[in-house]
């Protein structure tokens, strides 16, 4: 139907380690057959940036539809497909909404195979987007509000992705069921055996936002920290939106991990559920978005893509989603802390690349799962 959004939700198990070595196989196989380059190569220089026009929207309308292959919250995407939609009827959205890790093994799988299926791309994973770019998979293009009023480091040189969303993975108790005094304020004080069997956190396997803030909290607490907190007790999900969740329920008192714009959304629906941003560092994950090279859809993609970096969208992935936004002109809520007044935890793509087996594999020891 015309301007329908059409939304399916990945409900696959964990990732094991070895799903990881297949695909590696497979995205080896598939760029030596397309004869992709392995390894780094160079690349042309940006593309000129583009407007929305009326020939966009009207080549974009004819073909009908977008797909969009993303890793947030499968409610606040559908609230970005809807407004889409509000925007520019007659164009179907499809919302295939999975973890950033799956978003990722789906994409190599489909690649390897033959199979154009999405047009637009995200997740929240720092490393997925520099891979996908090395393997010659992204369509480069610059929107004119990424290259008017995006920060330099928060979109790529060469023009192939941009920063669409960014948010943290925090801290977080039911201030109706846990004192304030009581409360955690650090990440060691997980650790303390009062909170045994209080906590759950989502899956580094799973999750993108768990992978990167997997890596920076064993960049500052070690391993160690890890090992003890998997002797804790610790309900363990899947993706980094079910945590909140499980706070809301009562399932549990304390988030160990998981993100922060679902708190945001809680809260504004009346959750008594606290964040708290420790002074070492709170761990902030970047969510990159863009087009895969042959897209089926590739005026809607267009169009699509550059709709996602607009002042409407990014206002609505705050107001709604609870996500944090790189445009200079989107005004968060008073009722929330302001990045500036938060110590953050970045991650290092190249360092955290060469870590994905590691984390994983200790995880599963640790965790047992």
């Amino acid at each position: 139907m015309p301007g329908a959004v059409s939304v399916r939700k990945d409900n696959f198990s964990i990732c094991r380690r070895e799903d990881l070595h297949v695909l590696t196989k497979l995205i080896r196989t598939t760029a030596l057959t397309c004869g992709l380059a392995i390894t780094g190569s160079a690349f042309a220089e940006a593309p000129a940036p583009y407007d929305i026009t009326p020939e966009l929207i009207e080549a974009a309308t004819s073909e009908g539809s977008v797909v969009f292959y993303t890793a947030t919250d499968v409610a606040v995407a559908e609230q970005l497909a809807e407004l889409f939609k509000s925007t520019y009827p007659g164009i179907e959205v499809q919302v295939e909404r999975a973890g950033s890790e799956r978003v990722f093994q789906r994409i190599g799988q489909e690649t390897s195979s033959g199979i154009q299926n999405a047009d637009v791309i995200e997740t929240s994973d720092a490393v997925h987007f520099e891979y996908f770019k090395r393997h010659e998979w992204l369509e480069a293009m610059v929107p004119q509000e990424v290259a008017d009023k995006w920060p330099e480091d928060e979109k790529d040189p060469d023009g192939y992705f941009a920063a669409y969303r960014a948010h943290l993975s925090v801290l977080a108790y039911r201030s109706d069921m846990l004192d304030e005094a009581d409360a955690p304020k650090t990440w060691n004080d997980l650790l303390k055996p009062e909170y045994s069997g209080k906590m759950v956190k989502a899956h580094p396997g799973y999750s993108g936002t768990v992978m990167s803030a997997t890596y920076s909290l064993v960049e500052l607490l070690g391993w160690d920290y890890f090992e003890q907190l998997g002797a804790q007790d610790v309900m363990q999900v899947q993706s980094s939106t079910e945590p909140p969740k499980k706070l809301a329920q009562g399932e549990r008192i304390i988030q160990a991990d998981g993100n922060e714009y679902n708190i945001f959304r809680l809260q504004d629906e009346g959750v008594p559920i606290t964040i708290v941003y420790p002074e070492e560092g709170t761990p902030i994950a970047v969510g990159n978005a863009g087009v895969l090279a042959g897209a089926p859809h590739p005026n809607a993609a267009k169009l699509f893509y550059a709709f996602l970096f607009s002042h409407e969208a990014q206002q609505l992935n705050s107001d709604s989603g609870g996500l944090r936004s790189f445009h200079p002109d989107v005004v968060e809520k008073d009722s929330r802390t302001p990045l500036s007044e938060i110590p953050l935890l970045h991650v290092d793509a190249e360092k955290l690349e060469a870590m994905i087996l590691e984390i994983k594999s200790n995880y599963e020891k640790f965790f047992g799962t």
